[in-house]
């Protein structure tokens, strides 16, 4: 019978009789791989010594797996370890050797392609230890081609990735993390890659640098330096060189710094007419919450359009200044008549040097609407200030401004009948208050009832709807606004009309509308009542744009809409741009909407409203986190979308 105790049968000699090369000889383990029994026997020591060290007892093992706790001598029996201590080996420096440039290369161990479709294209890079902190998403890179051509693209991932085969995720590699010093982290262990967006190759056509769109792949292993060069990243941008200044390009609310003087990169508005119409014309659209700055940048950007320098050419070949008509429900516009005092002699010379118009504008005029029972202040700025009233005789082609409350598609040709009906009788010098007595009469509502024009219930329903008007607002003791033309709009002007004090919101509603409408009718007009208003090329700024231009179904909403959208779709054959300032982009009608070029989005919290913009998503993701002054732009016709920084010092008076 055979002893299970005894394994010299198995092993086949006697241990005793096996030399040093046979204790080494390499085992194999169960997945094939040879290894050194010794070696199996001390990593399991050593591992069993690092999970007693995990639970908190300290265990000191020798190379021969003897436990040295209780102090011993960690000599063996064949004597002390001096030959082993005098070995010694050689340290050689691993980095490659002389300057790097940029802050890694492009990789292709997970593809390498562009193509037409976004999702298709691989395009990652390496970025090496020393670069890594100061790598962020959205910054812009360079890819150079072998023949001096330019890969302009953006940083849209970050990813570390193991460099070793190694599992982290066990219980001692946590506790051992969470004991290492923050600051112990060893960058060469873990391989750090960007995902990059292709965005334009640059080339340079007889000297001057040009885009295109991505029409080739870099090469394997070519360098990728950060963009610092500001015409590079203008011309990858297509950020144009002159214009109106909208602020400082950015990523992440950090400012994109060059090595050029100034080291920012401004973003301008195209203002000419070399690549199209001037992009004031194409109408924008300022969207912020409250205290998102949107009132501050937006007196940066209209102190822009009453410069000096800045001048539009007419159809007869005349070069004029923009006037600018801005509506003001809180009474915080006519300040731009003033100097800012906040601003130092420093920041001013860096304006000019940047080419930013600054300072108060002296042509402001407060055009104050006068409403019996309301007065305006006005003592929060220096400008004139100059009263007027809305005549009744505008309604003769505006009915839809005696209109109370919603009139449905019966009442509305009603009122119109009644309108033309006093008009022929009292004339253009016909009042509101004779309008209310007019339709008093009895006999007026039978015979319209007989003849079938008008039935007697929609007569009562209309003659509701016109007393429901706020009183006060017609034919005050003011100059009419039909008389202001040249008050009302000049070139290289600023005209505010304050609401703040107006007593209602339907009365605010009524001045702003019937300003605005005889502004467009006028541009619009192949007759018009004003030369000068024909004439001249004009800013229509209104701000909380959403109270007056929302969708409503009635049939004063409509017309109202339907006036602002043929000028929205008109102005830049007539020189007129829409520049609508609101918290509310989902409230303003469609039409209008639509027809906007230019959009200043700058922190919303609503996400119908941050939807409403049509950002890209990238941007549109960080709208919720921008901090005041932090802007997207978007504007296809001028630029790709872009992440700026506004002036953090106001151009004009700003506040109390």
């Amino acid at each position: 019978m055979t002893d299970l105790g005894d394994f010299s049968d198995f092993a086949g000699d006697d241990p005793d009789d096996s030399s040093d090369a046979d204790r080494d000889e390499p085992t194999a383990d169960a997945t094939g791989n040879g290894r050194s029994a010794r070696s199996e026997s001390v990593s399991e020591t050593e591992s069993a010594t690092a999970a007693s060290s995990a639970d908190g007892d300290a265990v000191d093992i020798d190379r021969d797996g003897r436990d040295d706790r209780d102090g011993g001598d960690s000599t063996d029996a064949t004597g002390p370890t001096d030959e082993a201590d005098d070995l010694q080996f050689d340290e050689y420096d691993a980095d490659p050797v002389g300057d790097e440039r940029g802050v890694g290369a492009i990789a292709v161990s997970q593809g390498l392609r562009v193509s037409e479709d976004p999702e298709r294209t691989a395009l990652r890079a390496f970025v090496t230890a020393g670069n890594r902190e100061r790598v962020r998403l959205g910054k812009y890179l360079i890819v150079p081609y072998p023949d001096d051509e330019l890969l302009f693209c953006r940083i849209v991932g970050l990813e570390y990735a193991q460099e070793f085969q190694a599992d982290d995720a066990t219980e001692i590699h946590a506790r051992r993390a969470m004991r290492r010093p923050a600051d112990e982290f060893e960058e060469r262990d873990f391989k750090f890659m960007a995902e990059l967006e292709p965005i334009a190759v640059l080339f340079s056509d007889r000297g001057e640098l040009k885009r295109r769109m991505v029409d080739r792949v870099p090469k394997p292993q070519a360098t990728v330096g950060e963009a610092t060069d500001a015409t590079q990243i203008k011309t990858g941008l297509k950020i144009p060189e002159e214009g109106v200044f909208l602020g400082h390009l950015s990523v992440g609310g950090e400012k994109v710094r060059t090595a050029a003087r100034p080291p920012t990169i401004d973003y301008r508005l195209n203002d000419d007419y070399t690549d199209g119409d001037p992009l004031v014309f194409r109408h924008t659209l300022v969207a912020g919450g409250t205290g998102s700055g949107k009132t501050h940048a937006s007196k940066n950007i209209l102190r822009q359009y009453l410069s000096e320098e800045r001048s539009y050419e007419m159809d007869d070949g005349r070069e004029v200044q923009t006037a600018v008509v801005q509506f003001d429900p809180q009474d915080e516009y006519a300040q731009m008549h003033d100097d800012n005092p906040d601003m130092d002699d420093e920041t001013a010379r860096r304006y000019e040097r940047e080419g930013v118009a600054h300072g108060g504008h002296d042509d402001t005029v407060a055009l104050v609407p006068k409403m019996a029972g309301s007065s305006y202040p006005g003592a929060n700025h220096r400008a004139e200030q100059l009263e007027f009233t809305i005549p009744f005789s505008m309604a003769r082609d505006l009915p839809w401004l005696v209109a109370g409350s919603s009139l449905n598609d019966n009442q509305y040709p009603a009122l119109t009948e009644l309108l033309n009906r006093f008009f022929r009788s009292y004339g253009d010098s016909g009042t509101y208050k004779q309008f209310l007595q007019f339709l008093d009469d009895p006999a007026l509502k039978e015979e319209l009832h007989e003849s079938g024009r008008v039935h007697e219930a929609t007569f009562d329903a209309v003659k509701r709807r016109v007393r429901g008007v706020p009183s006060g607002v017609f034919d005050q003791d003011a100059r009419p606004i039909t008389e202001l033309d040249h008050q009302l709009v000049r070139p290289g002007g600023l005209t505010v009309v304050p609401t703040y004090h107006l007593s209602s919101s339907r009365a605010k509603e009524l001045f702003v509308l019937a300003v605005s409408a005889l502004l467009i009718d006028d541009k619009l007009s192949n007759d018009p009542a004003s030369d000068r208003i024909k004439e001249t090329p004009v800013v229509l700024g209104m701000d909380e744009a959403h109270n007056f231009l929302t969708d409503a179904d009635t049939v004063q909403a409509r017309k109202v809409i339907q006036k602002f959208t043929e000028a929205a779709k008109q102005g830049r054959k007539e020189r007129l741009g829409l520049f609508l300032i609101t918290q509310d982009p989902q409230d303003i009608a469609d039409p209008v909407f639509k027809q906007v070029n230019t959009k200043v989005v700058l922190n919303l919290g609503d996400e119908d409203a941050i939807k409403s913009v049509n950002i890209p998503p990238n941007l549109e993701d960080k709208v919720p986190y921008m901090e005041k002054g932090q802007m997207v732009v978007y504007s296809p016709d001028n630029s790709e979308p872009v992440e700026l920084t506004g002036l953090s010092t106001c151009v004009t008076r700003h506040g109390d």
